[in-house]
């Protein structure tokens, strides 16, 4: 990237952002503190009113707008992949917004930009199979999302796992994230006073409230690096046949698949499962091909539903 090109970017950075370290902008286009800090110069010396605090970042005047910029093809091309993806993996009201703002991106597009885009269009499409893939209710993710950004109490309709009727949560939301085909928020429950996570597809409804955040919370990464998140987990290791291996593959992940080693008749797997009842109901579908190595607790529960299925077959 020549200077021209950086100063735009860190330009843009700079209105992007309410502060922006020094240090941010170093390790974002690889170059030394002393080029940032010249850099900066260059951009207050051409009259962008640039504000600097010692120990805290730059930020630019409220007020300041740089005119509309030019994207490259590269990001233009982006921007039809991202649309794609939002249009398969988010709520309704989230994909409405985003396709609002495509427009107002593809306006500032040049002639050439905006052909290759409606060209591309009709060449990416996002597939998954019937199933895999659990969308949040119509408008979940939009306002998990509004009440993080304002900082207001959400109530939800949930219905837990172990539940057989919807019960009311009021919650704090701290993050949104996507795993394993399903979308998440980790919230700060009233009713159970605790952090908790939340399957949005298990959200009925959603609604936020006037009532300002009672806690402080950290970030989102703060928590998914935090030992809350796995300090129930069990260690499970499995021995599955070859064949029966191939199918639980596609699944494992779902269940908190660690490892695997290939032995010589079959295949060694480990798990680090948060619910033991949960695992022992998808090992059962490949049980005559499988065999529980630890713990015992899983062993005496899959015993029980071995059990219950014989009582309730009348045998």
């Amino acid at each position: 990237m020549n200077r021209f090109d950086r100063i735009t970017a860190i330009l843009i950075q700079l209105q992007s952002r309410k502060i922006v370290k020094a240090q941010d902008l170093a390790e974002r286009f690889e170059i030394s503190l002393r080029t940032v800090y010249r850099d900066i110069n260059s951009l207050a010396e051409a009259g962008v009113p640039i504000i600097g605090e010692a120990g805290v970042g730059y930020s630019i005047m409220d007020g300041y707008r740089l005119p509309p910029v030019m994207f490259t093809k590269e990001e233009a091309r982006t921007f039809i992949t991202a649309e794609k993806l939002m249009e398969k993996f988010t709520d309704l009201s989230t994909q409405s917004h985003y396709q609002s703002a495509m427009y107002k991106i593809k306006a500032v597009l040049r002639s050439t930009e905006k052909s290759m885009v409606e060209n591309l269009e009709n060449h990416i499409e996002v597939r998954h199979r019937p199933g895999a893939f659990h969308q949040p209710n119509s408008n979940t993710l939009d306002i998990l999302l509004k009440s993080i950004s304002e900082r207001k109490i959400a109530k939800i309709l949930y219905v837990a796992l172990s539940a057989e009727q919807p019960g009311e949560r009021v919650i704090e939301p701290v993050g949104v994230y996507h795993e394993n085909n399903y979308w998440y928020t980790i919230a700060f429950c009233h009713l159970r006073n605790d952090y908790r996570n939340f399957r949005s597809d298990r959200i009925l409804q959603c609604d936020i409230t006037d009532r300002p955040f009672v806690h402080q919370h950290g970030s989102l990464k703060d928590f998914m690096h935090d030992s809350w998140e796995n300090e129930n987990m069990r260690l499970v290791r499995i021995h599955v046949s070859k064949r029966a291996a191939r199918y639980m593959r596609e699944q494992r992940s779902y269940y908190g698949f660690a490892s695997e080693v290939e032995k010589e008749d079959c295949i060694e797997m480990t798990f680090l499962s948060p619910s033991l009842d949960w695992f022992a109901r998808w090992y059962m579908m490949m049980a005559p091909e499988a065999r529980i190595l630890e713990p015992e607790a899983l062993k005496t529960i899959v015993r029980g539903l071995t059990e219950k299925i014989t009582e309730n077959l009348g045998l």
